[in-house]
């Protein structure tokens, strides 16, 4: 098994710390250390909200709201109008959850006094989102804080996360003569348990139930294991598929069960594939840099796969973090004319960072420097801190209702394959974790041309080749509109899909999924640029899921089918190794 080191780039980050590379908590001089090291403490009680990032965006808002007497008339006019329709009871006037909104979809909700808590609550969740939005001269980040936090608190005081007031769980606890609380209790403790312990028991086993199809580790360094997948039919394609999935995230996300496998998909479909597996990191690499994955990940994927296939380019797939990592080394390779690229996909990928979505939330400078001491005392961000901000950010659905199932109702939701990945969480280094946050979503480095590869700034427009791009319609990780903005960037070839489902289930979203539509349209080089609306209106639409679609576009640029490849190439230093789906799979 070839094993590559690899030199760590070391120069720091201008915004960042002033101690040296590797310098960790006791190193640093120690006024500066103290104070980080309180920062870290305090983050670990705040789930890695900064307190000043959040105070200091209330004291915005209440005194730019002190400064508005007619908005706050305003306001006094809206309470006393949601009051009087309240009490009036006309059904005409209540207030319609949104479509995501399933808190309140219980039958037991139209009958009193269930439907007045129900209709006092949204009421009084319309009027904060009404105050904490709309106050004139507020700092964009400083609203998004406000709101973001008045929810968090209205929140717990939801009818339906009461269990006194929530009608479902009262029936429940009526037909169970309240065993319904005791097997909460149990689920409780068992979470409590894996929570102490700090492992997750997965209900499915990772390669047997997931990350189960045939291939061979061909190449193991410091960052990655690079997975090439055995063929499935007589004749491939010559230009293999390299996958580089995000390091935020085990890489079987692509490589499920074997019914919604998307490696597995491409594979039947004459593809010859390849996949990076993520090293999960620990303390000791808290000084691995972004570059680091573009060199250690992409790059020596790249020298790997083509030595094994010859001179045979390749179709570069990424997604999400990978997807962006893919671009910065695209646009590395076309300025210094690397042609071995066929064409590049991205899933749910964003390059311009201006509209990043609900994400935005914790990209301010404050917030930074506070997480950042959290990662430097520690080395990583870890998993479930990352997975506490994803969760904040759809509390309704992904801790509310949790809670309700499993420790108020007493019910424990089946387990399936993304459930099991869902629960098989990474970390992130500190230094990389630090540049991606500060270079692309706090000052957008790629987008206005700043991002650096060997010192230099990258551009994207220097890419000449068709992109095939995935957004999804509910994806809070990577907004659509923020994906689609790569039209702006890059006037070339791009065929855009937009499909249903969000940041992970409308990627896995294989043929027979029910329920499921896309729509796609492909913009020629010279073409006038059309915003997200307008694209939307001008795409054309089909039901059923994308992967035949992009498959088809893979097709197009692509060679006669020919024999398969041989599994690795030990003459070249790429020899067939262990079984997919490797070792760093298993790293927890």
């Amino acid at each position: 098994m070839t094993y590559v080191s690899g030199n760590r780039v070391t120069k720091p980050l201008p915004a960042m710390a002033a101690e040296e590379p590797g310098m960790g908590p006791g190193e640093a001089p120690v006024e500066e250390s103290f104070d980080r090291m309180l920062h870290a403490a305090e983050a670990r009680l705040t789930s890695g909200l900064s307190p000043i990032a959040i105070g200091g965006s209330f004291l915005d808002w209440m005194v730019h709201l002190a400064n508005q007497p007619a908005r706050r008339l305003e306001l006094m006019h809206h309470a006393w109008r949601e009051w009087m329709e309240l009490l009036s009871g006309e059904k005409s006037r209540e207030v319609v959850p949104g479509p995501a909104d399933h808190r309140f979809t219980h039958p037991g909700w139209r009958q009193e006094p269930f439907r007045s808590f129900a209709q006092a609550f949204l009421r009084a969740e319309r009027w904060w989102a009404d105050a904490s939005a709309n106050t004139r001269g507020v700092d964009a980040s400083a609203e998004r804080i406000v709101t973001f936090m008045t929810r968090q608190v209205l929140d717990t005081a939801s009818p339906s996360n009461l269990p006194w007031l929530n009608p479902e769980v009262i029936e429940a606890t009526v037909r169970s003569q309240g065993r319904n609380f005791l097997n909460g209790l149990s689920n409780a403790v068992a979470d409590a348990s894996e929570t102490l312990s700090g492992r997750t028991s997965l209900p499915l086993a990772v390669g047997r139930d997931v990350a189960a199809t045939p291939g061979r580790v061909v190449l193991r360094n410091t960052l990655m294991e690079l997975i090439q997948y055995s063929p499935k039919t007589p004749l491939v394609r010559p230009e293999p598929v390299l996958i580089i999935p995000a390091w935020i995230m085990k890489y079987y996300i692509l490589d499920l069960s074997s019914y919604n496998s998307l490696i597995g998909y491409l594979v039947a479909q004459g593809y010859t594939v390849f996949c990076i597996s993520w090293h999960n990191p620990t303390e000791e690499d808290r000084d691995v840099s972004f570059d680091d994955y573009r060199r250690l990940g992409v790059m020596a994927a790249l020298d790997a796969v083509t030595s094994i296939m010859g001179d045979r380019k390749v179709h570069a797939t990424g997604y999400c973090l990978g997807g962006t990592l893919l671009a910065v080394a695209a646009a590395a390779m076309a300025r210094e004319n690397d042609d071995r690229l066929q064409s590049i996909t991205m899933f749910c990928a964003q390059t311009d960072f201006v509209e990043a979505g609900e994400l935005q939330l914790f990209v301010t400078e404050s917030q930074l420097a506070f997480l950042e001491d959290l990662m430097w005392q520690q080395g990583y961000l870890d998993s479930r801190q990352m997975a506490g901000a994803f969760q904040m950010l759809r509390a309704n659905d992904l801790v509310w209702s949790r809670i309700i199932k499993g420790y108020f109702l007493g019910e424990r939701e089946h387990p399936n394959d993304l459930m099991a990945w869902n629960a098989d969480a990474t970390r992130m280094p500190y230094r990389m974790h630090a540049e991606y946050l500060r270079r692309l979503f706090l000052d957008n480095d790629l987008a206005e041309g700043r991002f650096p590869v060997d010192g230099r700034p990258v551009a994207l427009a220097d890419i000449h080749l068709p992109f095939f791009l995935v957004g999804t319609e509910t994806d809070h990780v990577a907004p659509w509109r923020s994906v689609h903005k790569l039209h702006l960037l890059n006037p070339g070839d791009i065929t855009f899909v937009l499909t249903s489902g969000g940041h992970n289930a409308g990627v896995v979203s294989e043929p027979g999924h029910p329920r499921r539509h896309f729509r796609i349209r492909r913009s020629m080089p010279g073409e006038r640029y059309l915003g997200p609306d307008e694209w939307c209106e001008q795409a054309a639409q089909h039901e059923g899921s994308w992967w035949p679609a992009w498959v088809a576009w893979l097709g197009e640029r692509s060679g006669d089918p020919v024999m398969p490849p041989s599994l690795g190439n030990e003459a070249a230093g790429f020899p067939a190794g262990e079984a997919a789906p490797g070792r760093y799979v298993h790293e927890v």
